[in-house]
C-alpha cells in the first residue's frame, strides 16, 4: 500500500479499493493495542482558562485556542508538560491583528506562527512571544480554511475553500504558498469528470451545510493525503511534489444521488482509517450527514467497520480517529481532548486507570482539559 507513515516515503503500486455502500463486518480495537497513550494536563490558572482546543504540538510547546465561532482571539502557549507559559491576544482592526482567530500554524524550525484570520482573509506571522512580523492576504479568489500546514521550510501547504457565485470549488483547491508573501507556489491537480460539492442546500437556498471532515491530512514525515470531493482516488503526495494513488472508492463518485463521500483520517503501519459521509440533510430535524467509521487491515487485507475503546476509560465511549485537528510528524497520529468534567465523573465512579486515574485526582470541574495524545509506537 503507498503510504509513508513514521517516515516511510517507499510508495508501491498497490492502494486500497473500499465500496463505500457496502456492509462491512464490525471489528473492536484497543487503542492501546496499536498506539502509545500521553496525557497532559493543562494548568489551570486564574488568567489561563481554556476548552483547550489543539491547533499545534512541537518537542516544546502547545498550542491551543478556546472553541468559540465569535473567536475571543486568545492564543494559548504551554510547554510540553502542560505547563501554562504565556497568552497571545492581537484581535482588533489594526494592520497588526486579526479580527477572527480561525487557526494556528505552528512553524517550528523559525519560531513563528501563522495566525489565520479568516473573515478578513489574511495571513498574520508572529513570533512565539506574540510579536508581530508580517502579514499577507489570501490570493484572489481563494481563501484558506483551517487545513493550513508546515510543507517545508519556505512553504505551507493549504486548502482553499472559496467558492464563486454558484457555490462551486475552484478547479485545483490544494495549494503550495510561500511563507513570506503567500503567493502560490504550485496549484496540485488532482483529475476528476466534473466538480462535485459536498454542500448541501434547503430548497429556498437560505442557508447551506457543508461536510466538515477534512480533506487534507498530514501524516508520518512530509506526507499529505489529499481527498478532493470530486474524484474517485485519495492520493498521498511528498514533499518533492508527487503523487500516487493511496485509495479507490468505488461506485464513482460521479454516478452517486445522494453522493457518499470517502475521507482518509490516520494512517499507521498497521489499519488504515477512514470515514464514509452521506450527503443527505434533514431541514426540519436539522439532521443527517451519516457516517461511517472504516478501518483497512494491512495485515488482514480487509476492511472493518470499527469502534475503537480507550483501555484506561472503563465507560465504552467509543473513539474516532476522525480529528478536527491533525499532526503531521512521525510522533503524533491524532489527539483527543478530554474534558475535566467528564474526568472527575469517571474517576468518581472508578472507571479510570494508570496514568490518567493520577491526573484526574487532582482535578475539579473548573480545570482545564486534558490532552491526550495518540502516539505511533515505537
Amino acid at each position: 500500500m503507498a503510504g509513508c507513515g513514521k517516515g516511510n516515503n517507499q510508495a508501491t503500486d498497490n492502494f486500497i479499493t473500499v465500496d463505500v455502500t457496502a456492509n462491512y463486518p464490525k471489528k473492536e480495537l484497543i487503542l492501546q493495542d496499536f498506539m502509545d497513550v500521553e496525557y497532559i494536563p493543562l494548568e489551570t490558572k486564574d488568567d489561563f482558562i481554556t476548552t483547550g482546543w489543539l491547533h499545534a504540538i512541537s518537542k516544546e510547546i502547545i498550542i491551543v485556542r478556546n472553541r468559540r465561532r465569535s473567536s475571543d482571539g486568545d492564543i494559548f502557549i504551554f510547554d510540553r508538560n502542560g505547563k501554562a507559559l504565556r497568552k497571545i491576544n492581537h484581535r482588533g482592526e489594526g494592520s497588526k491583528e486579526y479580527t477572527f482567530l480561525l487557526g494556528v500554524t505552528l512553524d517550528e524550525d523559525n519560531n513563528e506562527i501563522f495566525v489565520n484570520d479568516h473573515f478578513s482573509e489574511k495571513i498574520l506571522v508572529y513570533d512565539l512571544f506574540g510579536n508581530f512580523k508580517r502579514s499577507f492576504n489570501h490570493k484572489e479568489n481563494r481563501q484558506y480554511h483551517m487545513e493550513i500546514y508546515n510543507f517545508d521550510r519556505n512553504h505551507l501547504i493549504c486548502r482553499d475553500n472559496a467558492l464563486d457565485k454558484n457555490w462551486q470549488e475552484n478547479q485545483n483547491v490544494f495549494l503550495i504558498i510561500s511563507k513570506q508573501d503567500g503567493s502560490i507556489i504550485k496549484e496540485i491537480e488532482i483529475p476528476y469528470k466534473e466538480k462535485v460539492s459536498s454542500i448541501l442546500f434547503p430548497a429556498d437556498r437560505s442557508s447551506l451545510m457543508p461536510i466538515r471532515n477534512r480533506t487534507l491530512v498530514p501524516h508520518g514525515n512530509n506526507c499529505w493525503m489529499l481527498m478532493e470531493n470530486s474524484s474517485d482516488t485519495i492520493y498521498d503526495f511528498f514533499s518533492d511534489y508527487s503523487m500516487v494513488p493511496l485509495i479507490i472508492r468505488t461506485p464513482s463518485i460521479q454516478s452517486m444521488k445522494p453522493s457518499v463521500f470517502l475521507y482518509p483520517a490516520v494512517l499507521t503501519d498497521q489499519y488504515c482509517f477512514m470515514q464514509t459521509v452521506k450527503a443527505e440533510w434533514d431541514w426540519v430535524n436539522d439532521t443527517g450527514h451519516k457516517r461511517t467509521n472504516l478501518m483497512y487491515d494491512k495485515q488482514m487485507n480487509a476492511i472493518f467497520e470499527y469502534v475503537m475503546y480507550n483501555a484506561d476509560i472503563d465507560n465504552k465511549q467509543p473513539i474516532t480517529v476522525t480529528s478536527e485537528i491533525t499532526f503531521g510528524n512521525k510522533e503524533i497520529a491524532f489527539v483527543q481532548i478530554l474534558e475535566a468534567p467528564d474526568l472527575v465523573e469517571a474517576y468518581g465512579k472508578g472507571q479510570l486507570k494508570g496514568k490518567l486515574k493520577e491526573i484526574a485526582a487532582g482535578l475539579n470541574e473548573e480545570s482545564n482539559p486534558v490532552v491526550m495524545l495518540a502516539k505511533y509506537k515505537k
